[in-house]
């Protein structure tokens, strides 16, 4: 029986423990999706955040960002505000936003978030250290920082960073 609709079978299947691993300022990300694997819809990551790691204060002039927490928690800077994210919470943050965030406990948070349109995880796999299994990631210190900041003029990429000042 025909409904007279065509189907299409394009579905993208990451299976578990696959992606593109990157250590970029102390946490592990696994870039699942890319701008060209989604035609530049989105880009989808999941993320390892170790107690104290965390991204400096930024914002992205074009683009929206969400997370989802699947365990732990995680402080999240909102504009000058800070809330607490917790397992099973979802956070989204439209362009323009000042925004952060930070482990402040003693476990390891895990969350997966997307970016649309595409085109930011561009950062992470450019920027970051290819993960070698087993060994934890280094923090980033100054240096790092700006060499990445330098990268990423490079590839066109809007952020502005806003450090705190207690940072």
């Amino acid at each position: 029986m025909s409904f007279g609709q065509e189907w299409r079978s394009d579905a993208i299947h990451v299976p578990a423990g696959e992606g593109i691993q990157r250590w970029v300022a102390g946490d592990t990300y696994s870039v699942k999706l890319t701008s060209e694997m989604t035609g530049g819809a989105l880009s989808f990551i999941e993320a390892s955040v170790p107690p104290g790691a965390g991204p400096v204060a930024h914002v992205h002039k074009a683009g929206a960002e969400g997370f989802y927490l699947l365990d732990g928690e995680l402080e999240f800077l909102n504009g000058d505000k800070t809330f607490t994210a917790r397992s099973g919470d979802l956070v989204y943050v439209p362009a323009g936003i000042r925004h952060r965030f930070r482990n402040k406990h003693v476990h390891t948070a895990k969350m997966l978030f997307f970016f649309t349109p595409a085109g930011l995880e561009r950062s992470f796999l450019n920027t970051g250290d290819e993960a070698v299994p087993g060994t934890p990631p280094p923090a980033w210190d100054a240096d790092r920082f700006v060499e990445a900041g330098e990268i990423l003029k490079t590839l066109n990429i809007n952020i502005d960073f806003f450090p705190e000042e207690n940072q």
